[in-house]
Protein backbone atom coordinates (compact mmCIF):
# COMPACT_ATOMS: atom_id res chain seq x y z
CA UNK A 1 0.00 0.00 0.00
CA UNK A 2 1.29 3.43 -0.93
CA UNK A 3 0.04 6.50 0.89
CA UNK A 4 0.91 10.17 0.85
CA UNK A 5 0.23 13.39 2.67
CA UNK A 6 0.50 16.74 0.94
CA UNK A 7 0.08 20.28 2.18
CA UNK A 8 -3.11 22.16 2.68
CA UNK A 9 -2.16 25.81 2.53
CA UNK A 10 -5.20 27.96 3.21
CA UNK A 11 -5.94 31.53 4.19
CA UNK A 12 -2.56 33.00 4.96
CA UNK A 13 -0.01 30.58 3.50
CA UNK A 14 1.41 31.58 0.16
CA UNK A 15 3.94 30.28 -2.33
CA UNK A 16 7.66 30.33 -1.78
CA UNK A 17 7.69 29.31 1.87
CA UNK A 18 10.77 27.60 3.23
CA UNK A 19 10.55 23.84 3.12
CA UNK A 20 12.88 20.98 3.96
CA UNK A 21 12.65 17.24 3.54
CA UNK A 22 11.65 15.06 6.46
CA UNK A 23 13.92 12.07 6.91
CA UNK A 24 11.84 8.96 6.20
CA UNK A 25 11.42 5.96 3.98
CA UNK A 26 9.62 6.23 0.63
CA UNK A 27 5.91 5.49 0.36
CA UNK A 28 4.17 8.67 1.45
CA UNK A 29 4.97 12.30 2.09
CA UNK A 30 3.72 15.00 4.42
CA UNK A 31 3.79 18.77 4.37
CA UNK A 32 2.85 20.65 7.51
CA UNK A 33 1.86 24.33 7.21
CA UNK A 34 1.81 26.83 10.05
CA UNK A 35 -1.19 29.00 9.20
CA UNK A 36 -0.86 31.57 11.99
CA UNK A 37 1.15 32.41 15.09
CA UNK A 38 0.55 34.57 18.13
CA UNK A 39 1.99 34.91 21.61
CA UNK A 40 1.98 31.42 23.06
CA UNK A 41 0.04 29.77 20.28
CA UNK A 42 -0.13 28.74 16.64
CA UNK A 43 -2.38 27.16 14.03
CA UNK A 44 -1.36 24.47 11.55
CA UNK A 45 -3.00 22.83 8.52
CA UNK A 46 -2.36 19.52 6.77
CA UNK A 47 -3.99 17.77 3.82
CA UNK A 48 -3.88 13.99 3.59
CA UNK A 49 -3.86 12.62 0.03
CA UNK A 50 -3.95 8.90 -0.54
CA UNK A 51 -1.87 7.79 -3.53
CA UNK A 52 -2.06 4.09 -2.74
CA UNK A 53 -4.80 1.57 -2.16
CA UNK A 54 -8.13 2.85 -0.78
CA UNK A 55 -8.16 3.48 2.97
CA UNK A 56 -11.20 2.85 5.10
CA UNK A 57 -9.67 4.77 8.03
CA UNK A 58 -6.44 6.53 8.88
CA UNK A 59 -4.21 7.82 11.69
CA UNK A 60 -1.50 10.44 11.35
CA UNK A 61 1.14 10.57 14.08
CA UNK A 62 4.06 12.82 14.91
CA UNK A 63 6.11 14.12 17.81
CA UNK A 64 6.32 17.68 19.05
CA UNK A 65 9.16 19.07 21.07
CA UNK A 66 8.40 19.65 24.74
CA UNK A 67 6.01 22.50 25.45
CA UNK A 68 3.75 22.18 22.39
CA UNK A 69 0.15 21.05 22.86
CA UNK A 70 -2.86 20.66 20.60
CA UNK A 71 -5.70 22.63 22.23
CA UNK A 72 -8.36 22.49 19.50
CA UNK A 73 -8.72 20.53 16.29
CA UNK A 74 -11.00 20.19 13.31
CA UNK A 75 -11.80 17.42 10.81
CA UNK A 76 -10.03 14.87 13.03
CA UNK A 77 -9.98 13.68 16.62
CA UNK A 78 -6.73 14.62 18.33
CA UNK A 79 -5.04 12.96 21.29
CA UNK A 80 -1.68 13.67 22.85
CA UNK A 81 0.55 11.78 25.25
CA UNK A 82 3.64 13.73 26.18
CA UNK A 83 5.10 14.94 22.91
CA UNK A 84 3.34 12.28 20.78
CA UNK A 85 0.27 13.45 18.86
CA UNK A 86 -2.26 11.29 17.03
CA UNK A 87 -4.86 12.64 14.61
CA UNK A 88 -7.57 10.10 13.86
CA UNK A 89 -10.20 10.43 11.18
CA UNK A 90 -13.79 11.15 12.10
CA UNK A 91 -16.68 9.54 10.25
CA UNK A 92 -17.13 12.15 7.57
CA UNK A 93 -13.53 12.02 6.32
CA UNK A 94 -12.44 8.54 7.37
CA UNK A 95 -12.43 6.80 3.98
CA UNK A 96 -9.83 7.87 1.42
CA UNK A 97 -10.06 6.44 -2.07
CA UNK A 98 -6.96 6.32 -4.25
CA UNK A 99 -6.14 9.93 -5.14
CA UNK A 100 -8.61 11.37 -2.61
CA UNK A 101 -7.66 14.07 -0.13
CA UNK A 102 -8.89 15.39 3.19
CA UNK A 103 -7.82 18.42 5.17
CA UNK A 104 -7.20 18.59 8.91
CA UNK A 105 -5.97 21.34 11.15
CA UNK A 106 -5.54 22.46 14.74
CA UNK A 107 -4.64 25.25 17.10
CA UNK A 108 -1.84 24.65 19.58
CA UNK A 109 -0.11 26.27 22.51
CA UNK A 110 3.63 26.38 23.03
CA UNK A 111 6.35 27.68 25.29
CA UNK A 112 9.89 28.57 24.32
CA UNK A 113 10.32 28.04 20.59
CA UNK A 114 7.91 26.60 18.07
CA UNK A 115 9.72 24.17 15.75
CA UNK A 116 7.63 21.88 13.56
CA UNK A 117 7.68 18.07 13.67
CA UNK A 118 10.50 16.38 11.76
CA UNK A 119 8.69 13.21 10.70
CA UNK A 120 5.21 11.72 10.42
CA UNK A 121 3.64 8.29 10.08
CA UNK A 122 0.35 7.51 8.35
CA UNK A 123 -1.17 4.18 9.42
CA UNK A 124 2.28 3.16 10.62
CA UNK A 125 4.11 4.08 7.40
CA UNK A 126 6.87 6.65 7.82
CA UNK A 127 6.40 9.46 5.33
CA UNK A 128 8.87 11.51 3.36
CA UNK A 129 8.15 14.99 2.08
CA UNK A 130 8.54 18.62 3.07
CA UNK A 131 7.80 20.51 6.24
CA UNK A 132 7.06 24.24 6.22
CA UNK A 133 9.18 25.45 9.08
CA UNK A 134 7.86 28.99 9.41
CA UNK A 135 4.80 30.96 8.41
CA UNK A 136 4.69 33.52 5.65
CA UNK A 137 4.78 37.16 6.77
CA UNK A 138 0.99 37.35 6.35
CA UNK A 139 0.59 34.46 8.79
CA UNK A 140 1.91 36.62 11.62
CA UNK A 141 -0.35 39.52 10.64
CA UNK A 142 -3.82 39.47 12.22
CA UNK A 143 -6.62 39.00 9.75
CA UNK A 144 -8.70 41.56 11.64
CA UNK A 145 -7.40 44.59 13.53
CA UNK A 146 -9.46 47.67 14.31
CA UNK A 147 -6.33 49.82 14.28
CA UNK A 148 -5.58 49.04 10.61
CA UNK A 149 -2.64 46.68 11.21
CA UNK A 150 -4.54 43.66 9.87
CA UNK A 151 -6.01 42.70 6.54
CA UNK A 152 -9.44 43.94 7.59
CA UNK A 153 -10.74 46.38 10.16
CA UNK A 154 -13.93 44.47 10.93
CA UNK A 155 -14.72 40.83 11.63
CA UNK A 156 -17.56 40.86 9.11
CA UNK A 157 -15.28 42.04 6.31
CA UNK A 158 -13.00 39.06 6.90
CA UNK A 159 -15.94 36.64 6.86
CA UNK A 160 -17.29 38.22 3.67
CA UNK A 161 -13.95 37.46 1.98
CA UNK A 162 -14.35 33.70 2.57
CA UNK A 163 -15.74 31.89 -0.52
CA UNK A 164 -19.44 31.08 -0.23
CA UNK A 165 -18.85 27.37 -0.91
CA UNK A 166 -15.68 27.13 1.16
CA UNK A 167 -14.60 23.51 1.77
CA UNK A 168 -11.44 24.01 3.87
CA UNK A 169 -10.82 25.48 7.31
CA UNK A 170 -10.21 29.24 7.25
CA UNK A 171 -8.78 30.70 10.46
CA UNK A 172 -9.60 34.38 10.96
CA UNK A 173 -7.31 35.81 13.63
CA UNK A 174 -8.53 38.87 15.51
CA UNK A 175 -6.22 41.32 17.23
CA UNK A 176 -7.16 42.27 20.81
CA UNK A 177 -9.67 45.10 20.91
CA UNK A 178 -13.38 45.91 20.91
CA UNK A 179 -15.29 45.30 17.68
CA UNK A 180 -18.71 46.94 17.89
CA UNK A 181 -20.52 45.33 14.99
CA UNK A 182 -23.10 42.76 14.00
CA UNK A 183 -21.41 39.56 12.80
CA UNK A 184 -22.98 36.97 10.51
CA UNK A 185 -21.01 33.74 9.99
CA UNK A 186 -22.77 32.21 6.99
CA UNK A 187 -19.83 30.28 5.50
CA UNK A 188 -18.74 26.75 6.52
CA UNK A 189 -15.41 25.84 8.15
CA UNK A 190 -14.71 29.28 9.61
CA UNK A 191 -12.70 29.79 12.80
CA UNK A 192 -12.71 33.10 14.68
CA UNK A 193 -9.67 33.20 16.93
CA UNK A 194 -8.81 35.98 19.35
CA UNK A 195 -5.11 36.73 19.66
CA UNK A 196 -5.14 38.14 23.18
CA UNK A 197 -3.70 36.38 26.19
CA UNK A 198 -7.28 35.98 27.49
CA UNK A 199 -10.74 35.78 25.94
CA UNK A 200 -11.61 39.12 27.57
CA UNK A 201 -9.13 40.99 25.37
CA UNK A 202 -10.97 40.36 22.08
CA UNK A 203 -14.62 41.48 22.28
CA UNK A 204 -17.33 41.41 19.62
CA UNK A 205 -20.22 43.47 21.01
CA UNK A 206 -23.45 45.24 20.13
CA UNK A 207 -26.60 46.34 21.96
CA UNK A 208 -29.69 45.47 19.94
CA UNK A 209 -32.76 44.25 21.84
CA UNK A 210 -36.08 42.55 21.16
CA UNK A 211 -37.75 45.98 21.24
CA UNK A 212 -36.18 46.91 17.90
CA UNK A 213 -35.22 43.57 16.35
CA UNK A 214 -37.32 40.84 17.95
CA UNK A 215 -35.69 38.30 20.23
CA UNK A 216 -34.13 36.07 17.55
CA UNK A 217 -32.99 39.11 15.56
CA UNK A 218 -31.35 40.93 18.45
CA UNK A 219 -28.09 38.96 18.24
CA UNK A 220 -24.61 40.42 18.19
CA UNK A 221 -23.36 37.35 16.30
CA UNK A 222 -25.25 34.63 14.44
CA UNK A 223 -23.63 31.42 13.18
CA UNK A 224 -25.43 29.63 10.35
CA UNK A 225 -22.42 28.04 8.63
CA UNK A 226 -21.60 24.48 9.60
CA UNK A 227 -18.39 23.47 11.40
CA UNK A 228 -17.80 26.89 12.92
CA UNK A 229 -15.15 27.22 15.64
CA UNK A 230 -14.67 30.12 18.03
CA UNK A 231 -11.74 30.37 20.39
CA UNK A 232 -10.27 32.85 22.87
CA UNK A 233 -12.77 35.67 22.42
CA UNK A 234 -15.88 37.31 23.88
CA UNK A 235 -19.31 37.75 22.27
CA UNK A 236 -21.44 40.26 24.15
CA UNK A 237 -24.74 42.10 24.00
CA UNK A 238 -24.38 45.05 26.36
CA UNK A 239 -28.00 46.18 26.16
CA UNK A 240 -29.09 46.91 29.75
CA UNK A 241 -32.38 45.16 30.49
CA UNK A 242 -33.08 47.67 33.26
CA UNK A 243 -33.09 50.53 30.73
CA UNK A 244 -36.75 49.81 29.88
CA UNK A 245 -39.52 49.34 32.46
CA UNK A 246 -40.61 46.00 31.03
CA UNK A 247 -37.09 44.67 30.38
CA UNK A 248 -36.06 43.31 27.03
CA UNK A 249 -34.51 40.16 25.61
CA UNK A 250 -31.15 40.78 23.95
CA UNK A 251 -29.24 37.87 22.37
CA UNK A 252 -25.45 37.91 22.33
CA UNK A 253 -24.88 34.72 20.29
CA UNK A 254 -27.37 32.83 18.12
CA UNK A 255 -26.42 29.37 16.89
CA UNK A 256 -28.20 27.99 13.82
CA UNK A 257 -25.36 26.02 12.20
CA UNK A 258 -24.50 22.39 12.81
CA UNK A 259 -21.31 21.22 14.57
CA UNK A 260 -20.17 24.40 16.29
CA UNK A 261 -17.30 24.31 18.76
CA UNK A 262 -16.51 27.08 21.23
CA UNK A 263 -13.31 26.95 23.28
CA UNK A 264 -12.32 29.56 25.86
CA UNK A 265 -15.18 31.81 24.77
CA UNK A 266 -17.17 34.22 26.96
CA UNK A 267 -20.82 34.85 26.05
CA UNK A 268 -22.20 37.86 27.95
CA UNK A 269 -25.67 39.38 28.24
CA UNK A 270 -28.74 39.82 30.42
CA UNK A 271 -31.94 38.05 29.35
CA UNK A 272 -31.69 35.46 26.53
CA UNK A 273 -27.90 35.62 26.17
CA UNK A 274 -27.35 32.41 24.13
CA UNK A 275 -29.92 31.08 21.63
CA UNK A 276 -29.40 27.51 20.40
CA UNK A 277 -31.87 26.89 17.59
CA UNK A 278 -33.28 23.50 16.57
CA UNK A 279 -30.81 23.05 13.70
CA UNK A 280 -27.75 23.46 15.92
CA UNK A 281 -25.40 21.04 17.60
CA UNK A 282 -22.70 22.72 19.65
CA UNK A 283 -19.84 21.71 21.93
CA UNK A 284 -18.70 24.40 24.39
CA UNK A 285 -15.66 23.78 26.56
CA UNK A 286 -13.61 25.78 29.05
CA UNK A 287 -15.95 28.73 28.51
CA UNK A 288 -18.16 31.18 30.42
CA UNK A 289 -21.81 32.20 29.97
CA UNK A 290 -23.66 34.78 32.06
CA UNK A 291 -27.11 36.33 32.12
CA UNK A 292 -30.27 36.93 34.12
CA UNK A 293 -33.38 35.16 32.75
CA UNK A 294 -33.56 32.17 30.36
CA UNK A 295 -30.05 33.04 29.29
CA UNK A 296 -29.43 29.69 27.61
CA UNK A 297 -32.47 28.81 25.51
CA UNK A 298 -33.76 27.14 22.36
CA UNK A 299 -34.50 23.77 20.78
CA UNK A 300 -31.02 22.73 19.70
CA UNK A 301 -28.48 20.38 21.25
CA UNK A 302 -25.55 21.78 23.19
CA UNK A 303 -22.96 20.41 25.62
CA UNK A 304 -21.15 22.61 28.13
CA UNK A 305 -17.97 20.83 29.23
CA UNK A 306 -15.92 22.31 32.09
CA UNK A 307 -17.69 25.64 31.77
CA UNK A 308 -18.74 28.38 34.19
CA UNK A 309 -22.37 29.49 34.21
CA UNK A 310 -23.18 32.66 36.17
CA UNK A 311 -26.55 34.11 37.20
CA UNK A 312 -25.72 37.76 37.67
CA UNK A 313 -29.07 39.19 38.85
CA UNK A 314 -29.43 39.65 42.60
CA UNK A 315 -33.04 38.39 42.47
CA UNK A 316 -31.96 35.31 40.56
CA UNK A 317 -33.82 33.70 37.68
CA UNK A 318 -33.96 30.56 35.53
CA UNK A 319 -30.74 29.64 33.73
CA UNK A 320 -32.32 27.67 30.87
CA UNK A 321 -35.48 27.82 28.78
CA UNK A 322 -35.16 24.78 26.54
CA UNK A 323 -37.66 24.12 23.75
CA UNK A 324 -36.42 20.68 22.75
CA UNK A 325 -38.77 18.99 20.22
CA UNK A 326 -40.45 15.86 21.53
CA UNK A 327 -38.77 13.71 18.86
CA UNK A 328 -35.29 14.88 19.86
CA UNK A 329 -33.66 12.83 22.62
CA UNK A 330 -31.03 15.37 23.65
CA UNK A 331 -31.21 19.06 24.47
CA UNK A 332 -28.87 20.79 26.93
CA UNK A 333 -26.12 19.06 28.92
CA UNK A 334 -24.03 20.79 31.59
CA UNK A 335 -21.14 18.39 32.15
CA UNK A 336 -18.56 18.76 34.91
CA UNK A 337 -19.25 22.48 34.96
CA UNK A 338 -19.81 25.08 37.67
CA UNK A 339 -22.95 27.10 38.36
CA UNK A 340 -22.63 30.23 40.49
CA UNK A 341 -24.66 33.38 41.07
CA UNK A 342 -24.82 36.77 42.71
CA UNK A 343 -27.02 35.69 45.63
CA UNK A 344 -27.93 32.54 47.54
CA UNK A 345 -31.06 30.42 47.09
CA UNK A 346 -32.40 32.50 44.17
CA UNK A 347 -31.37 30.74 40.95
CA UNK A 348 -33.28 27.95 39.23
CA UNK A 349 -31.83 25.42 36.82
CA UNK A 350 -34.46 26.07 34.19
CA UNK A 351 -38.02 26.17 32.96
CA UNK A 352 -39.67 24.57 29.89
CA UNK A 353 -40.17 26.95 26.99
CA UNK A 354 -41.81 24.02 25.20
CA UNK A 355 -43.46 21.04 26.96
CA UNK A 356 -40.78 18.46 26.12
CA UNK A 357 -37.73 20.52 27.09
CA UNK A 358 -34.67 18.36 27.85
CA UNK A 359 -31.94 19.58 30.24
CA UNK A 360 -29.39 17.63 32.29
CA UNK A 361 -26.90 18.88 34.87
CA UNK A 362 -24.35 16.11 35.23
CA UNK A 363 -21.43 15.81 37.65
CA UNK A 364 -21.39 19.57 38.04
CA UNK A 365 -20.76 21.83 41.00
CA UNK A 366 -23.85 23.79 41.98
CA UNK A 367 -23.20 26.65 44.37
CA UNK A 368 -25.51 28.03 47.04
CA UNK A 369 -27.12 30.28 44.44
CA UNK A 370 -29.38 27.35 43.48
CA UNK A 371 -32.84 27.21 45.06
CA UNK A 372 -32.32 23.75 46.49
CA UNK A 373 -35.89 22.89 47.44
CA UNK A 374 -37.33 23.79 44.04
CA UNK A 375 -34.66 24.18 41.32
CA UNK A 376 -37.05 23.78 38.34
CA UNK A 377 -40.04 26.03 37.56
CA UNK A 378 -43.01 26.17 35.19
CA UNK A 379 -43.24 28.44 32.14
CA UNK A 380 -46.66 29.61 30.97
CA UNK A 381 -48.78 26.46 30.64
CA UNK A 382 -45.75 24.16 30.45
CA UNK A 383 -45.33 22.19 33.66
CA UNK A 384 -41.76 21.41 34.64
CA UNK A 385 -42.64 17.90 35.82
CA UNK A 386 -43.75 17.04 32.27
CA UNK A 387 -40.44 18.18 30.80
CA UNK A 388 -37.30 16.06 30.70
CA UNK A 389 -35.37 17.79 33.48
CA UNK A 390 -32.66 15.70 35.12
CA UNK A 391 -29.62 15.75 37.41
CA UNK A 392 -26.85 13.25 38.01
CA UNK A 393 -24.18 13.20 40.69
CA UNK A 394 -23.95 16.94 41.19
CA UNK A 395 -22.06 18.35 44.16
CA UNK A 396 -21.81 21.64 46.02
CA UNK A 397 -24.04 23.63 48.37
CA UNK A 398 -26.77 23.87 45.71
CA UNK A 399 -26.90 20.16 44.97
CA UNK A 400 -29.28 17.71 46.58
CA UNK A 401 -31.91 15.06 46.03
CA UNK A 402 -35.61 15.51 46.79
CA UNK A 403 -38.98 15.03 45.11
CA UNK A 404 -38.45 18.17 43.02
CA UNK A 405 -35.07 17.04 41.68
CA UNK A 406 -35.37 14.08 39.26
CA UNK A 407 -32.15 12.07 39.08
CA UNK A 408 -30.69 9.74 36.46
CA UNK A 409 -29.84 6.24 37.59
CA UNK A 410 -26.32 4.93 36.99
CA UNK A 411 -27.67 2.69 34.24
CA UNK A 412 -29.44 5.58 32.50
CA UNK A 413 -26.37 7.80 32.74
CA UNK A 414 -24.55 5.69 30.15
CA UNK A 415 -26.91 7.09 27.53
CA UNK A 416 -26.45 10.72 28.57
CA UNK A 417 -22.78 11.40 27.86
CA UNK A 418 -21.41 14.34 25.84
CA UNK A 419 -20.66 11.94 23.00
CA UNK A 420 -24.26 10.66 22.92
CA UNK A 421 -25.65 14.18 22.90
CA UNK A 422 -23.53 15.27 19.94
CA UNK A 423 -23.24 12.13 17.80
CA UNK A 424 -26.33 12.74 15.66
CA UNK A 425 -26.58 10.63 12.51
CA UNK A 426 -23.01 11.39 11.38
CA UNK A 427 -21.12 10.29 14.52
CA UNK A 428 -19.76 13.76 15.26
CA UNK A 429 -17.41 13.59 18.26
CA UNK A 430 -15.55 16.83 19.04
CA UNK A 431 -14.95 15.77 22.63
CA UNK A 432 -11.70 13.95 21.84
Amino acid sequence: MLVAVTALVIGYIGAGLPAGPASAAPGCRVTYAISSQWAGGFGADITITNLGDPLSSWQLRWNFTAGQTVVQGWNATYSQSGTAVTATNVSYNGALATGASTGIGFNGSWTGSNPVPSSFTLNGTTCTGSVISSPSPSATTPTVAADGTGRYRTVQAAIDAVPANNTSRVVITIKPGTYREIVTVNKPYVTLQGLGSTAAQTVIVNNRSAYTSGTSGSYTMVVSGRDFAGTNLTVSNDFDETSTPEGQQAVALRLDGDRTTLTNVRVLGDQDTLLVNDSARAYVRNSYVEGTVDFIFGGGTIVFDNCDIYEKRSTGGPITAASTPAAKTYGFLFYRSRVTGATANTTTLGRPWRPDAQVLYRESTLSSTIRTSQPWTDMSTNIWQNARFLEYRNTGAGAGVNANRPQLSDAQAANYTPQRYLAGSDGWNPVG
